[in-house]
């Protein structure tokens, strides 16, 4: 397959309908090109089918290195599930680990993170979106609160997710740290509704921030994608959700937190926003989204977004293509002959 820039794609991640591509979906994606995938629990039967809907999916672009995401966090949110595929801990148990014993939670938890990513590029699939690094507060709502995120310390969270991109890159998988520029203050559910958070900077500072901050300044920090939260923080735009806010993306997340990595909009169907789809797409992409995202839409809304997406920014491309080229880098040596480690689910 030809290689053609990342410019020439469309700056949309969407989602298959089913496990087999549809003749019709496969001429939409080979003439509007989006710039990735993202697969979900309704697209996985098993092994051999993903492998091939993955290659599908590529082909129908015309490049072998187009991104193929899943959302396969462990726990409660895994889009891979028993009995055709190996079901991995939640957030929450590490962060018990990490809790009892600090080293042996780090260790299991990016050894975890590192087989998981072995089983997903071995279907095809290079971008998972994991760590949640969100710091839950009191009220965060039970969507997040209940196994997704490791603890309500900031440095734990940090530690945590670092442990995960470590594990994720070391296996050959792009992370997605979500929700940046952090969500765990919302006591709604994004999925139906707009979570509005009314801490003060300082406050957002002393405990949101933190795991964000301390990844954009690690060493795989230009491997990492993120993805935005659709959240309203008063103190930093009082009328749009982050993914809506070109203040909050330029000021708060290229600037403050010094993240310089690939950023996506959360699913665009989600009902936190409002308006159209074609609204929805120019909305995120004008407030800087890198590429935006839509999930579990009739065939039409696909087209729809994808007719009204523009292509990829010059920034976006440069951004897409160190991040391959660090995922490809950063993969470890494969040991052959070293028997795989399965970590039970907790």
């Amino acid at each position: 397959m030809s290689k053609p820039d990342w410019t020439d794609l469309k700056a949309i991640i969407v989602d298959p309908t089913g496990p087999v591509l549809a003749p019709e979906e496969r001429d939409l994606f080979a003439r509007e090109k989006p710039a990735g995938f993202i697969l979900f629990q309704r697209n996985c039967v098993d092994k051999d089918q993903v492998r091939q809907l993955v290659a599908d999916l590529r082909a129908a672009v015309g490049r072998d290195d187009i991104p193929v995401l899943i959302d396969q966090e462990g726990g409660s949110v895994a889009r891979l599930r028993q009995p055709n595929f190996t079901e991995y801990p939640s957030a929450k148990s590490f962060g018990e680990q990490y809790a009892a014993d600090k080293q042996a939670g780090l260790q299991a938890t990016q050894e975890s993170f590192r087989l998981m990513a072995g089983d997903l590029l071995d279907l095809g699939i290079t971008v998972n979106c994991a760590p949640v690094a969100d710091v839950p507060s009191p009220d965060c709502h039970i969507f997040l609160s209940g196994s997704r995120t490791y603890s309500n310390d900031p440095t734990a969270v940090a530690e945590l997710s670092a442990a995960v991109c470590r594990g994720l890159l070391a296996g050959g998988v792009t992370p997605v740290i979500k929700h940046i520029p952090g969500h765990g203050r919302a006591n709604v559910d994004s999925h139906h509704g707009l979570p509005t958070v009314a801490a003060s900077r300082a406050e957002l500072e002393q405990t949101d921030f933190v795991p964000f901050r301390a990844m954009t300044a690690a060493p795989e920090h230009h491997a990492l994608w993120a993805m935005a939260a659709h959240v309203v923080y008063t103190s930093l735009d009082g009328q749009l959700p982050a993914t809506m806010s070109a203040n909050i993306t330029a000021q708060i997340v290229r600037k403050d937190l010094g993240f310089d990595g690939v950023l996506i909009a959360d699913d665009i169907s989600m009902k936190a926003l409002s308006g159209s789809i074609e609204d929805k797409v120019r909305g995120t992409l004008a407030a800087g989204m890198d590429l935006t995202m839509l999930c579990n839409g009739s065939f039409d809304e696909r087209k729809a977004a994808l007719a009204a997406c523009p292509k990829v920014t010059t920034d976006a491309a440069r951004r897409l293509a160190r991040a391959e080229a660090e995922r490809v880098a950063r993969r470890a040596p494969q040991v052959a002959s070293a028997p795989k480690r399965i970590i039970p689910k907790g």
